[in-house]
């Protein structure tokens, strides 16, 4: 394995090992790293209030990510909620429609 190939083992490892620590147990409760993509950690959120809440501690959490991984190892926190629910599908469907939106203008 290349030198940089470890490197980011080792940090996406400590991500994921010492999330709790990292930024607390209440957000830790709620959230979880997925995936580090060069210097951006994906994050899912099980509801759209704590992906909210994560985001505006961006800042934060990525000043604490330096302090654990090194200076610059995370640059980006992207945060995403969870998946919209299916819609019941009805009988009749008119293709392209937009859906409930389709009869406000």
């Amino acid at each position: 394995m290349a030198e940089s190939g470890w490197a980011a083992a080792v940090a996406t490892g400590s991500v994921f090992a010492q999330w709790a620590r990292i930024v607390g147990p209440d957000l830790a409760a709620h959230t979880a790293p997925e995936r580090l993509d060069g210097a951006e950690l994906v994050v899912a959120a099980d509801s759209t209030a704590w992906a909210t809440q994560l985001r505006l501690l961006a800042g934060e959490l990525i000043r604490r990510l330096d302090l654990e991984l090194g200076q610059g190892a995370i640059r980006r926190v992207r945060v995403h909620g969870p998946g919209a629910p299916a819609g019941p599908r009805g009988q009749w469907r008119v293709r392209g429609g937009r859906g409930p939106r389709d009869t406000y203008g």
